[in-house]
């Protein structure tokens, strides 16, 4: 007794020849309507995954939404004690202190009557001077190149022609490959 084997999509079906056309005939209907089923089936599973990852993104949406409010009431109780006027009356004053401040810490670090006064001018271009000195002497201490002792040249010999090897072996490997192909 032979087999009739049928195959299309996912399903192989398998008609015993003793049964005749019309048996035959009925499992390819049947087989038909297992394909629609399964396509409508994973279709509807489609739908719902669908559904389902539409459903977490308008569950994160609202929770985003939900946080943001808090924010912005958190925010907004912070500034009810806050004034812009108050905010650059608080600003001023504090501009105002640093300024007394520096005034302060500059009268203390005046030497009064400590040493005497120096010109600016004086000071600057003797230290101009010193620098120039400085450069001067440093371009007179350059020497010369410092000898540095050379590798020795090695003793052995270098062939002149590289070997015959690898050509002999790239040859017989085309050999091999020509007698591959020869045999195909």
């Amino acid at each position: 007794m032979a087999l009739i084997f049928a195959s299309k999509g996912t399903f192989t079906l398998e008609i015993p020849c003793d049964l005749g056309a019309g048996a035959a005939l009925q499992a390819l209907k049947r087989k038909k309507r297992y394909e629609k089923q399964l396509a409508q089936i994973d279709g509807t599973l489609s739908t719902i995954e669908f559904q389902r990852e539409a459903l977490e993104n308008a569950n994160t949406n609202t929770e985003v939404l939900k946080n943001m409010g808090f924010a912005a009431k958190a925010m907004k109780a912070a500034h009810d004690n806050m004034d812009i006027d108050k905010v650059d009356e608080l600003m001023q004053d504090i501009a105002e202190q640093q300024e007394l401040a520096d005034e302060i810490s500059t009268a203390i670090s005046k030497p009064v009557g400590f040493g005497e006064e120096f010109d600016e001018d004086e000071l600057m271009a003797e230290l101009e001077e010193l620098e120039q000195e400085e450069l001067d002497k440093n371009l007179l201490e350059i020497s010369g190149p410092e000898t540095v002792p050379l590798p020795n040249v090695p003793s052995i010999s270098i062939p002149s022609k590289p070997a015959k090897k690898k050509e002999e072996e790239e040859d017989d490997d085309m050999k091999e490959l020509e007698a591959w192909a020869g045999t195909m």
